[in-house]
């Protein structure tokens, strides 16, 4: 068997200095946003890894559902819920121009969903849900149509331990302000896809099999990189608080 090759994807999001803040300046509006950033590694056989591409943004329905968890109320004008939490990925070949599949569409703010996504895999298990049935219509509203039976979405990696951690920020007094988070595209997982976004989703349950629904929290585009079963693909995701 030929050497697997891994990719290591990594995420930054952060929210800027015009974000998160509690004061309205009145006479000069300005739009406030998280700001990220993505950071495409390839592991070399020297072991050095060589940037591809940075593109990243939390989108207006993440930022909704995290208002209503900071609160714990729902906004029933919104469709997230405070009951959900954040533990769901998600792959599509829709982050590249259809001319030049090396040359990212930037994400935007009201990005609600994936635009194209794949199927992940189509073996039953805890890791896997939202299966869908080739030629389903999905719910979102654009017509799009699932191209393949299977499971579109991955929970978060749990081994050797759940893949979730607190770090602490260097340029903040060391507090704890970052949150890891790391998912592996494994080497069985959406073979012969051309992948080029990912996203992370909110969802009430963790389960296996959960049919949704699932609620775009963040979105990243990147040059497209052929998935095989010869590489695996790690993505590893920063939230700044």
């Amino acid at each position: 068997m030929e050497k697997v090759q891994d990719t290591k994807i990594l995420i930054r999001e952060s929210y800027g200095d015009n974000c998160l803040v509690d004061q309205v300046n009145v006479n000069k509006p300005v739009e406030r946003r998280p700001q990220g950033e993505v950071h495409i590694y390839e592991q070399l056989k020297d072991g050095k890894e060589k940037l591809v591409h940075k593109s990243n943004l939390v989108v207006y329905l993440g930022r909704e559902w995290l208002a209503q968890r900071l609160v714990n109320l729902n906004n029933l004008l919104v469709s997230p819920t405070k009951d959900e939490w954040l533990q769901w990925f998600g792959v599509g070949d829709g982050g590249v121009r259809p001319a030049d599949p090396l040359d990212p569409t930037p994400p935007i703010n009201s990005d609600s969903y994936l635009y194209s996504p794949v199927m992940i895999s189509d073996t039953t298990g805890a890791l896997y849900a939202d299966a869908h049935t080739a030629g389903d219509v999905s719910p979102r509203g654009d017509a799009f149509v699932y191209p393949t039976t299977g499971f579109y979405k991955k929970i978060f990696d749990q081994e050797p331990t759940n893949q979730i951690e607190f770090q602490t920020d260097i340029l903040n007094d060391d507090r704890y302000l970052v949150i890891k988070i790391t998912t592996t595209i494994g080497v069985n997982d959406a073979n012969g896809q051309q992948l080029s976004e990912a996203g992370l989703f909110t969802a009430a349950s963790a389960a296996g099999g959960y049919a949704g629904p699932f609620h775009l929290f963040a979105r990243v585009t990147y040059p497209s990189l052929i998935k095989t079963e010869e590489r695996r693909l790690i993505f590893v995701w920063y939230l700044y608080v």
